[in-house]
């Protein structure tokens, strides 16, 4: 908490964090060949889980421009569509789709989130960028240039998610989204140190989105755009700061009125360790459910089991499911769930999916499937308890496990196996058991949204990635759109 006296006009030095932020976004070399090739299969993977979204109306009526017809020829575009937007707008397009099915990488720690949120910022900004450089017949930015701009904010937004639990405060982890995008942006838009610091104290000043949209009795779509949300609003700060526009030097620390004091319960933030790559190195990819990530080995447990209850949904007693102490905190949910964005924030939902059926895929959380009465009746008779050794691999710096269990249990006195899972298929040490997965996943999305035409060269645009690193990034954006 800040000494400084706030009745005193005199402006302090910039919070530490604002210019430990800065100073990396701005001149910290990656050099992390496994950083670079993570980001590479997180590009790919993230944009898979785009297009896949844009098979569902509720996503697509939400993209394009605000105001019907404002288009900006020669802006920022937006992949697997034929939208041309100014670079905010832009943001939120992708940034929403990429967001819309709970289906892109993952960060677990105090906080959690999905910092591949941040491509909405990057890829809008890194194609309008471009795109107006060709234009004066300059040099613009490559796609490797995109791999650096995620690496880094995968960075700012993982470790400031160390220690500091927002969520516990009643704040959505979208806020970090904003804050790594709006350092980020800033940075690629040619920003100096100081308009990067005044833009990302500007981004901490928004305070912070409330969970409620996250959880019951109010679980709803907002948790899908709130990413697109805080990507364009990153945009926007940066876009401001470019002006010249001021920022707030103690805008964390500020006694009595800074984000510490007012949002924060007065505790200073915490940064374990320094920036680098550590984030991109070690995320988690969700590569087979679309499924929250406390959940995704209670699934991969229940898709082991399905063959041994399948034929005995009628004679199940009981089935006990273990996780992590947030699992029980945030996916724990019995009664009526309202819509997809409850479902696939029920753990019980997301386990009854794979024993009865076989399998989880985003189709499951529609009505059609939720309304088979054996969903509920299955989840009824579902019990969620917290295993303490879970919890501890879960913090654990050296493991960052995501560990679940799950035992059915018949009223013959039978029961199955316990079924338990320390980490998913997406995690950093089944690396090489995942990435062919990761790449079936993204060519299947693609071949979904595309013709086979275009499905094909925009395979071919992933096949060398020696090639694609230095690619200009318009033309990058260019075999994206949809045609």
């Amino acid at each position: 908490m800040s000494t400084h006296d706030y009745k005193s006009a005199e402006r302090p030095a910039p919070d530490k964090v604002l210019t430990d932020i800065a100073d990396y976004a701005l001149s910290y070399r990656v050099d992390s060949k496994a950083a670079y090739e993570t980001a590479y299969y997180c590009l790919m993977d993230t944009l898979a889980c785009g297009f896949q979204a844009l098979q569902y109306p509720a996503c697509t009526k939400l993209m394009g421009p605000v105001v019907p017809g404002a288009v900006l020829p020669g802006g920022a575009r937006v992949p697997g569509t034929s939208y041309e937007l100014d670079p905010v707008q832009a943001a939120f397009n992708i940034g929403t789709m990429i967001r819309w099915l709970d289906f892109n990488d993952t960060w677990l720690a105090a906080e959690w989130g999905h910092p591949s949120d941040n491509l909405g910022a990057i890829l809008s900004v890194a194609d309008y960028l471009s795109r107006k450089s060709a234009a004066q017949g300059a040099k613009g930015l490559v796609v490797r240039d995109v791999l650096t701009a995620m690496i880094k904010a995968h960075e700012i937004q993982g470790v400031t998610a160390l220690e500091n639990s927002f969520n516990r405060v009643g704040l959505d982890h979208v806020l970090l989204v904003r804050i790594a995008s709006t350092a980020v942006a800033t940075a690629m838009l040619g920003g100096t140190r100081d308009q990067v610091i005044n833009a990302v104290s500007n981004a901490w000043i928004d305070g912070g989105a409330l969970r409620t949209y996250r959880h019951a009795p109010n679980t709803g779509s907002r948790k899908s755009w709130a990413a697109g949300d805080a990507t364009s609003r990153a945009v926007r700060h940066a876009l401001i700061a470019l002006t010249g526009e001021m920022g707030y030097p103690s805008a964390l620390s500020a006694k009595t009125w800074g984000f510490q004091d007012v949002l924060f319960k007065g505790k200073a933030l915490s940064y374990p360790q320094g920036l680098g790559s550590y984030v991109m190195e070690n995320v988690l990819f969700k590569i087979s459910y679309p499924a929250e990530f406390h959940a995704q080995t209670a699934v991969e447990a229940a898709m082991t089991l399905h063959p041994q209850v399948a034929s005995r949904l009628d004679q199940i007693e009981r089935v006990v499911i273990e996780t992590q102490e947030p699992g029980v905190r945030i996916i724990d949910k019995t009664g009526k769930l309202a819509n997809p964005a409850d479902r696939d924030h029920c753990i019980q939902y997301m386990v009854a999916i794979p024993l009865i059926f076989g399998r989880l895929t985003a189709a499951d959380y529609e009505d059609s499937i939720a309304n088979d009465p054996r969903v509920d009746g299955l989840r009824s008779v579902m019990q969620v308890r917290e295993n303490t050794q879970f919890t501890q691999d879960y913090y654990a710096p050296d493991k960052r496990y995501i560990g679940n269990a799950v035992q059915v249990f018949f009223r013959d006195g039978s029961s199955t196996p316990r079924v338990a899972v320390d980490f998913p298929i997406g995690h950093r040490k089944r690396r090489a058991e995942g990435m062919p997965v990761l790449v079936k996943k993204f060519e299947a999305s693609v071949a979904a949204h595309y013709t086979p035409k275009q499905t094909e060269s925009i395979k071919a645009l992933f096949a060398d990635r020696a090639r694609l690193e230095q690619m200009p990034v318009q033309e990058f954006v260019a075999g994206l759109v949809k045609n």
